[in-house]
């Protein structure tokens, strides 16, 4: 018996591509016409400045671009030229398209690579102590994964700002602006791989205990095989797992580095799409999409083949032995974080909301922290205690909210993986920036609307790992005898799918937490959610993230406060009693 049972057929997975990468490109194509501003208006203020055109000017401008053609012509005349190597003129700049995004696709391929090694290096340095005991026999306690819940809730665009002050400015190490060779790349690499890492490191540490309970791994060590094969055959294997994450990390790397390039000055795809999308751009915005689209089906045929390659024959056959996690002793010094954590948090907050969050004082503008300001204050002189106490319900609130969202949908379509063949992958390529534009131009400005874009892309991680890890557990000898003794999909999905796949879900939601609270800040700041002067964590960051040099308090605090709330998840989750999956 193999266990082909629930893996799409290629054919279905190449007819959900085409279907959601065509549904994708239409739904981009109607930009212009849904977000209520008038085209010709928008185009021609991104060409001039001007804020008051005449009648006259724009009607020109609607003749001269076929504004009243609608969008459907637009788009089979932008497909239509895309065989002879023709991706249209942009209706900003009148240039060539095509030439543009080729350019920004090899400039973000270069820094993606770059971040990709120092991902990698990061995850290896993670679970590196867990690699070393586990071959041994050693692993005793359960790790807390503190270190990486901290490196992970770093955002890159802070990180991005201290590494080009620091490295950049003061100490003269690499360049802080531009994109002139290797050297500029050291810096938005480290910016983008560090927290990537962390989030790939987090949860390979978590996998490794189990590759190292499978039989195979004590018959070896009792017949005294070298502890580094031991430890190779035990990544291998955990790494199956963990592979289908890199989908959405390495389109983010690409599509998603908007604010690095930004701060780094360089001109990647990105930065070109956001712009575009924008100014209403409708021809670079089309074709910076499709090269995305493109990206992240390649980027998944490779990692797809990469993760059966690690498995072997054994995925095909259903002889792969089922990932037991052994029961690990939490560490003791995990609930003294958590507890810290939790009291450092609620302290914050509680004197916080003793404060007035919008009161403005020109006057003490950018002042360090005092006792009069134990955080310091803003740009605009108002209290940052304040604004950190009365943001922390509404920043947590809509973050957890719309995490849980993100995973029940992630967890619905993975095990419906061939009805969601190639969708995972097409929608794992929109940014967030552009969703949140979409998805705002049919619901208006609001905290909902931006919530429901984040959603539209936020599940994609879950649904990847969730499918992964459930194809795995299907080629398991257990699962097969407990088909042969004729189980239901009930028994099936409660004493196998669901444990096999739900605490890898939840700790990789854990460690996602904080870059949701980021990206909703993100579209906030664009005006399409939150809008000042409403505290909510993000937008501090946002806000403040010009002032990083001058006064680093600025941003420091919401940093920290959404480190606390990271690890708090993280060693909440770790300080639990340790429990072994039963065997069937």
């Amino acid at each position: 018996m193999t266990a082909t049972h629930g893996r799409p057929s290629p054919w279905r997975t190449a007819a959900g591509r085409i279907a959601a990468g065509t549904a994708l490109l239409a739904a981009v194509s109607l930009l212009p016409w849904l977000s209520g501003t008038d085209p010709a208006l928008t185009v021609l203020r991104a060409r001039s400045a001007d804020q008051d055109p005449t009648a006259a000017q724009l009607a020109a401008v609607r003749e001269q671009l076929g504004l009243d053609e609608g969008p459907l012509a637009h788009l089979v005349h932008w497909l239509g030229g895309l065989p002879r190597g023709d991706a249209g003129t942009s209706w900003v700049s009148g240039e060539a398209v095509q030439p543009q995004v080729t350019a920004a696709f090899a400039v973000s391929v270069t820094l993606m690579l770059g971040a990709l090694a120092v991902t990698v290096a990061v995850a290896a340095l993670l679970s590196a102590r867990t690699l070393y005991l586990g071959s041994r026999r050693r692993l005793r306690r359960r790790r807390s994964g503190t270190g990486a819940a901290v490196l992970a809730a770093l955002p890159k665009f802070l990180l991005a700002s201290l590494l080009a002050t620091v490295c950049g400015v003061w100490l003269g190490w690499f360049p802080s602006s531009g994109w002139e060779g290797p050297a500029s790349m050291v810096l938005p690499s480290l910016a983008l791989g560090v927290p990537s890492g962390a989030m790939i490191g987090g949860l390979l540490e978590q996998a490794l205990p189990a590759a190292f309970n499978e039989p195979w791994a004590r018959t070896w060590y009792a017949y005294g095989h070298a502890p580094g094969r031991i430890a190779r055959h035990a990544l291998r294997r955990a790494m199956s797992g963990v592979l289908p994450q890199l989908l959405p990390t390495v389109v983010a790397l690409v599509g998603g580095a908007v604010a690095v390039e930004k701060i780094f000055n360089i001109p990647g795809l990105g930065r070109l799409a956001l712009d575009a999308a924008l100014a209403q751009d409708l021809p670079p915005l089309q074709t910076a999409t499709l090269v995305l689209v493109l990206l992240g089906v390649v980027a998944g045929i490779l990692i797809q083949a990469l993760r059966r390659a690690l498995l072997g024959p054994a995925l095909r056959d259903g002889a792969l032995p089922a990932l037991h996690p052994p029961a690990l002793a939490p560490r003791r010094a995990t609930r003294w974080i958590a507890a810290f954590c939790a009291l450092a948090l609620l302290g914050l907050i509680g004197a916080g909301l003793l404060r007035d969050p919008l009161q403005v004082d020109t006057a003490a503008r950018l002042l360090a922290p005092s006792a009069a300001h134990p955080l310091g204050t803003d740009s605009l002189g108002r209290d940052l205690l304040a604004r950190l106490g009365h943001g922390a319900l509404r920043t947590a609130g809509l973050a957890l909210a719309v995490t849980a969202v993100s995973v029940l949908v992630g967890l619905l379509l993975g095990i419906a993986a061939r009805v969601s063949a190639g969708l995972t992958e097409v929608a794992s390529t929109l940014p967030a920036v552009l969703a949140g534009l979409l998805t705002t131009a049919v619901t208006g400005p609001s905290v909902w609307g931006v919530a429901l874009a984040v959603c539209l892309v936020g599940w994609t991680p879950y649904a990847a790992q969730t499918a992964a890890l459930l194809e795995q557990e299907r080629a398991s000898g257990h699962m097969i005898a407990s088909l042969s003794f004729g189980a239901g999909p009930g028994y099936l999905l409660r004493h196998h799918y669901l444990p096999a796949v739900l605490p890898a879900v939840l700790r990789n939601a854990l460690l996602r937490l904080p870059t949701t609270v980021l990206v909703l800040a993100s579209l906030g700041f664009l005006g399409l959610g939150e809008q000042p002067p409403t505290p909510e964590w993000g937008r501090l960051l946002s806000e403040n993230q010009p002032y990083v040099e001058l006064a680093p308090w600025t941003v420091l605090a919401p940093a920290g406060a959404l480190v606390l709330l990271s690890v708090l998840a993280v060693s909440a989750t770790a300080s639990g009693p340790g429990r072994a999956r039963r065997s069937y």
